[in-house]
């Protein structure tokens, strides 16, 4: 995405995020993140506007034309508008509103502050969407062991290989895509970069071994453009974000469980919670394997035994007498 950015960003933006990227040092996914919802923001703007024709779709509309007076135009009911056009129309929920609203917050912010270009950001009273507190959905032991059963066709030992990574080691995609074949030493300790390019270190299990094995038996090496990545792609690139996606996904349709709001950080979710359930995990220990700066984001997997065990006490019969 950065060289998406720095082809199609209008200078205004551009500028905002080689800002991030190269001096704050932010990771390329929150740079990706930050681009993705400004250019929605202009997007919206511009439909808003009628500086695009009726017929136009959405996701086509050109934010090249984006300049400072545009910018300066914005006031703070154009930013309450988009928030409320991507709660209803594009259904966003309060975690993806909120990261918008950072999104543009850090932005004006920047225009006012850092460079001076603007005198009045719209959105410095603007108050983040309240995430609502849910529980993280995820497989079962027996669905995890399903999921890997139904894995097969020409790239099966790949593909079994990303989901035992997902399943064991509760890694993000973007650390999984990221995974150089120089980061796992010969003790089968895996070195990743998480958020704000964060490492850590995660020992591979002897499962995540055997799958890695079995894999690096059949990793292409003949014209490879990236000859550091370790999964590989059909036409010998890194694999990407999507393509990993729709691994996951396909295999969860075999089993029946597509369209029922499983993905890949669900897996991330599943591995969290069956090392907290079933392998006795304390939380802190969890919260290092999974890399999150905060206990409490940690804490969502104690919540998950709570309520297992408040069902077990209901389900008793002698709770109807």
């Amino acid at each position: 995405m950065k060289t998406e950015f720095l082809q199609e960003a209008p200078p205004i933006i551009r500028e905002f995020l080689t800002y991030i990227d190269n001096v704050q040092g932010r990771a390329s996914l929150t740079v990706d993140e930050y681009y993705r919802d400004l250019r929605t923001f202009f997007r919206y703007i511009i439909k808003e506007r009628g500086l695009v024709s009726a017929e136009t779709e959405f996701e086509d509309i050109d934010i090249s034309n984006v300049d400072i007076e545009m910018v300066r135009s914005i006031a703070f009911s154009d930013i309450i508008s988009f928030l409320n056009y991507c709660k209803e129309d594009r259904k966003n929920k309060a975690a993806a509103r909120a990261r918008k609203t950072t999104s543009l917050k850090r932005y004006f912010n920047y225009l006012v502050v850092k460079i001076q270009k603007l005198e009045y950001d719209p959105t410095e009273a603007l108050e983040s969407p309240k995430k609502g507190k849910s529980l993280p959905k995820y497989l079962t032991l027996e669905e995890s062991l399903k999921l890997l059963q139904a894995v097969d066709g020409e790239f099966r030992q790949r593909d079994y290989c990303i989901l035992v990574f997902f399943l064991n080691c509760g890694m993000r995609l973007s650390e999984l895509i990221g995974i150089n074949l120089g980061d796992i030493n010969s003790e089968h300790m895996l070195k990743i970069r998480g958020k704000g390019n964060k490492e850590r270190i995660v020992y591979l299990n002897d499962a995540c071994v055997r799958a890695l094995d079995a894999y690096m038996q059949v990793r292409p090496v003949d014209g490879v453009k990236d000859k550091n990545a370790l999964f590989i792609s059909r036409n010998k690139n890194r694999i990407s974000r999507k393509a990993v996606q729709q691994i996951v996904y396909n295999n969860l349709k075999k089993i029946g469980l597509d369209g029922q709001g499983y993905s890949v950080h669900k897996l991330r979710h599943t591995a969290a919670t069956l090392m907290y359930q079933n392998g006795g995990v304390d939380v802190r220990t969890l919260q290092v394997v999974l890399g999150h700066e905060n206990l409490g984001t940690t804490q969502i997997y104690t919540h998950i035994a709570d309520r297992q065990v408040k069902e077990a006490i209901e389900a008793n019969p002698l709770n109807k007498i």
